[in-house]
């Protein structure tokens, strides 16, 4: 069977990947490469952020949690193991993501002006080593990747077509529920961070340290609605100096890059379905808001589900 799967994203990319092990030939189309979509802009950790619903996105996550876990071990990817430290000013209750992390627990004593916390280890995503990882790994396997803009999903060649287009896809299907979540990722130097910081409640915006080994990616912001990707210098700042009542050290630490990424949020949640068109089965997979590559590999394992259940 001949699949097309559009959008060359960390979605595109997984599900075309887990297709083409499944036996299926493969092609993918995209308007912009893997480096010029929003996966490249991502974070990026496994964490289930600014996404629904969460009975399904539990079960995508932890099957991308256990793939993640398979690249560590074999280092692959650019994928390393941090521990995680996210820090609340409310008291906060047992996470819905909870039973996808075995090793959550709460620490008795917290830095001034936090009451509570969650801690486990999470892996953490070099997407400037992790998308290239999963080109060649597509590509090696006879898979190919093709420019194309469609007007229309029906465009698509093959005897499926798969729908990863993320926030095209409120063009290409008309689908005004997709909406985006405009987010600026700022990196810096490390100062010798090795531990995941965050703190979800601040007053005033979100602060998150996200430690790489040759710099700390800072964020952030959730701006819902919002289209704007111009990269703004003096928030880019403001960041970094709310990221710096986490971890002093990064109150000096130079920035090299700041970028703005749009998430593919949905109203309803994801889109993971099957649509007859013409006697042709489509398959959609797009919508998984700040949680793309936490629901990657989850999502990729359904998509052959649905189509060989079609």
């Amino acid at each position: 069977m001949d699949v097309s799967v559009v959008g060359a994203g960390v979605i595109g990319l997984s599900t075309a990947i887990v297709l083409r092990d499944s036996g299926y030939r493969v092609r993918v189309l995209a308007a912009a490469g893997p480096a010029d979509t929003t996966s490249a802009v991502a974070g990026a950790t496994w964490f289930p952020y600014k996404v629904e619903p969460p009975d399904r996105a539990i079960r995508w996550s932890r099957v991308s949690r256990t793939v993640f876990d398979g690249l560590v071990e074999r280092g692959e990817g650019g994928v390393l193991v941090r521990e995680c430290r996210q820090f609340w000013r409310t008291p906060a209750p047992e996470p819905w993501w909870a039973e996808a992390v075995p090793d959550l627990h709460r620490l008795t004593e917290l830095p001034a002006g936090f009451v509570d916390s969650y801690v486990f280890d999470q892996p953490v995503i070099d997407m400037r080593r992790y998308l290239p990882y999963l080109v060649e790994r597509f590509v090696s396997g006879g898979g190919r990747i093709e420019s194309a803009r469609l007007g229309a999903l029906d465009e698509a060649p093959g005897d499926v077509v798969v729908n990863c287009t993320g926030l095209g896809a409120r063009d290409l299907v008309a689908d005004d529920a997709v909406y985006p979540i405009r987010g600026l990722v700022v990196r810096v130097t490390n100062p010798g961070i090795d531990q995941v910081l965050s703190d979800f409640d601040r007053p005033g915006g979100e602060s998150y340290v996200i430690p790489q080994p040759d710099s700390c990616i800072l964020g952030g912001t959730a701006d819902e609605h919002e289209w704007d990707t111009t990269a703004d210098p003096a928030l880019a700042l403001r960041i970094r100096g709310r990221c710096a009542e986490l971890d002093p050290r990064l109150a000096d630490a130079e920035i090299l890059e700041h970028r703005v990424g749009l998430r593919p949020a949905r109203t309803s949640g994801v889109r993971l379905e099957l649509e007859s068109v013409a006697g042709r089965p489509y398959v959609h997979n797009y919508g998984h808001g700040g949680a793309g590559v936490t629901l990657s590999w989850g999502c990729a394992e359904e998509v052959v589900e649905v189509i060989k259940s079609a």
